[in-house]
């Protein structure tokens, strides 16, 4: 009985795994440029850790167990509290600011579609420490980094941005108690993902006040910051965030990442801990998930125990971002390549002055092949030890090798025939000069 894999999940074959790897090489590329350091933690945790973060729903969200002592554990759907809790534990002796970055496998107990699967990879960048907007920021052009190297531009993706500091105050000041908040936050975050209809019918149930509802809608209609103080009176806060946001704008100007980026009064993310400048980043035409988004969450380290201190960061999947590159035809990963295929011809021996056979052509290539490898360098040989020269040739372009090294009559003269697989232009060489002059490049 043949045995299909979870529904979800996805098996790697080595072409699959090439687009995986250099999808995430790229990640880590970037990272390490802007000035962050990788970290990683355990694939699971004390199912408590994430009931702390995001409630007693989020049980149904994740892959939850139990060991064999009876503690319930859960595998990680985010890595957001493994910081915390990580951070939380060396805060004294960790230099500030913190800035790391991930690349976790996670799993979440949601229904596959696309876009989405119950296991994937996911891009993590924190700030934890600078309460200036500078922060967010960076970690919002660190993220356009990335998005620019690999091809898109503004015309492919855009980065929608807004302050939940200045939204908790503008409702606020129309009647909605704090209490209320993250509830409807939960609602509007569905603003674009529902049709009109139906999303007008979930603000319904949560907001019952027609004139606080009609000014909520009004609101979400706004196109710019300056629009806001037209459809409410701002208070000092709301004030502050606005300022904060304009702030974030000319800083994504000054590093030239302005043109990926809009304001969106409507983006607020759906976890609760969010706490001011908090942004999503989709294609053009918002026909798929978003590709990614975060924001900051400075009270996060002090709910998991740890001291008052203000972070930001966000995540990147690779699901919907594979999704979108493939569309543009810019999934590109790099095909693997040897440096150095080595064959030889059939039906020659290496004879010792009495006749007695000294060695083989395969053992002489399998010894040469392991000196190369010793040599840091890509090198293998064909199993079909019987074929042709000129199959073994095919073998050696199928394989991407950049050259051919041909054992022959000439091996008896010390010297060794390589073929340059992209000219086809083939030389005779001294081996001991040969194995001399790889062994400076290779330095």
């Amino acid at each position: 009985m043949k045995i299909p894999p979870v529904k979800g999940t996805r098996d790697f074959y080595p072409a699959d795994m090439a687009v995986r790897n250099w999808m995430i090489d790229g990640w880590k590329k970037v990272s390490l440029r802007n000035g962050f350091e990788e970290y990683d933690g355990p694939i699971f945790e004390y199912l408590k850790m994430f009931q702390l973060k995001s409630g007693d729903e989020i049980v149904e969200q994740l892959f939850s167990l139990k060991d064999r002592g009876g503690r319930e554990l859960a595998i990680r759907p985010e890595i957001t509290p493994t910081l915390a809790r990580m951070v939380n534990q060396k805060i004294s002796s960790l230099p500030k600011p913190i800035k790391w970055f991930s690349v976790p496998r996670l799993c979440r107990a949601e229904r596959p579609q696309r876009g989405r699967l119950r296991e994937f990879f996911q891009w993590n960048i924190d700030i934890i420490g600078v309460d200036d907007v500078l922060a967010d920021a960076e970690t919002i052009f660190c993220a356009l980094d990335y998005l620019q190297e690999v091809g898109l531009t503004p015309n492919d993706i855009v980065v929608k941005i807004s302050n939940r500091k200045m939204l908790a105050a503008i409702l606020q000041s129309i009647g909605i108690s704090q209490g209320e908040l993250e509830p409807l936050y939960a609602v509007l975050d569905k603003r674009d993902k529902l049709p009109q209809e139906a999303f007008e019918e979930m603000l319904t149930k949560q907001v019952g006040d027609e004139n606080k509802r009609t000014l909520i809608l009004k609101l979400m209609t706004v196109e710019s910051i300056e629009q806001i103080s037209s459809v409410v009176e701002l208070s000092k806060t709301a004030k502050e965030s606005v300022d904060e946001l304009g702030r974030l704008f000319e800083l994504l100007d000054v590093m030239g990442a302005g043109d990926f980026c809009v304001f969106d009064i409507g983006i607020v993310r759906g976890l609760a801990y969010y706490t001011g400048i908090v942004y999503e980043i989709y294609d053009k035409e918002s026909e798929l998930r978003a590709i990614g988004g975060g924001g900051r969450y400075d009270n996060l380290l002090k709910q998991f125990g740890g001291p008052n201190i203000p972070a930001t960061g966000f995540g990147v999947g690779d699901c919907v971002l594979a999704i979108l590159l493939e569309e543009k035809g810019l999934l590109k990963p790099k095909p693997q390549e040897l440096d150095y295929f080595i064959t030889f011809v059939s039906n020659i021996t290496f004879n010792d002055k009495e006749g007695n056979i000294q060695s083989t052509p395969e053992d002489e290539m399998v010894k040469l092949t392991a000196k190369l490898r010793r040599l840091g360098l890509k090198a293998d040989f064909s199993y079909k030890l019987t074929e042709s020269l000129s199959k073994k040739l095919k073998e050696a372009s199928t394989r991407n090798a950049q050259k051919c090294i041909i054992i022959g009559e000439e091996f008896k003269d010390n010297q060794l025939s390589v073929k340059d697989m992209a000219t086809g232009q083939q030389e005779l060489v001294d081996i001991n000069k040969f194995l001399a002059e790889v062994k400076l490049q290779s330095r």
